[in-house]
């Protein structure tokens, strides 16, 4: 039987081996991110919004022109409080959180946009150079989507049921509408720096999957890129990151 000086022994060299296995295990990562073409499995980096609740929705806002006679407010309640009355951003439709790195590579698959019920979903579409977008009409009557620039996406009706694809042809910015359904719109924006995209849920909270490296965060909405770029840095470990600071949304991006 071991004796009681043995046993801590025992116990001591243990953890000293434990301590040196990670040591070396750290080691290994810290030489391995020095080593060029080494490549590592995606990280899914977790975060959440911030001043998401200054999004206004503008269709809303053109709305309110008693000229479009599309919408009647009523008057406030009394009951309801300021800030539930105000007619924000569908984060998970209308804010895209895009990863922008030194050039985005257009996924093998099209993104895909659904229109039904009135709406396309998502509202925010950021994709890279090349990236194919494919439309899939889920009512059962036609819709005519088309750019309101005139830059290669013509009103071609769409029948219900059926689906159209489309490359945008150069970087910048597409208004969508459809011919037949006022209240159908959406934005693509054609980003040469975007390497993957992702949408929050109702709350703000959002995931997306990134390479180990620094990138740079940002939120479009409605088209346009709104609050602040953040800076994160991707480590191979572990495979689930929270980031430190939240990702500002709420402010105007300075020029």
């Amino acid at each position: 039987m071991d004796t009681f000086d043995t046993l801590v022994s025992k116990a001591k060299a243990s953890q000293s081996g434990r301590l040196r296995g990670l040591l070396r295990r750290g080691a290994v990562a810290l030489v391995l991110l020095t080593v060029p073409g080494v490549a590592f499995a995606a990280v899914t980096a977790k975060g959440k919004l911030s001043g998401a609740d200054k999004l206004l929705n503008p269709v809303w806002n053109e709305a309110k022109d008693p000229n479009a006679r599309r919408y009647t407010f009523r008057e406030p309640s009394p009951t309801v409080r300021p800030d539930v009355r105000t007619l924000t951003g569908h984060l998970p439709k209308e804010v895209a959180i895009v990863a922008l790195g030194d050039k985005g590579t257009p996924a093998k698959v099209p993104v895909t946009v659904s229109i039904g019920g009135g709406r396309m979903s998502p509202v925010t579409i950021v994709v890279p150079e090349g990236q194919q977008i494919n439309f899939e009409n889920k009512d059962p009557f036609p819709h005519k989507i088309y750019d309101t620039g005139n830059k290669g996406l013509g009103a071609v009706e769409t029948a219900g049921g059926k689906s159209r694809s489309w490359t945008p042809p150069a970087a910048g910015k597409y208004e969508l509408r459809d011919q037949l359904a006022p209240s159908v719109r959406a934005w693509v924006v054609v980003e040469p720096r975007a390497i993957a995209s992702t949408y929050p849920d109702r709350k703000g909270d959002f995931a997306i999957e990134l390479e180990p490296g620094p990138h740079k965060l940002r939120a479009y909405f409605n088209g346009e890129p709104v609050g602040q770029e953040l800076d994160v840095t991707i480590t191979p470990f572990p495979t689930e990151q929270p980031l430190k600071a939240p990702l500002v949304v709420g402010e105007t991006p300075s020029k």
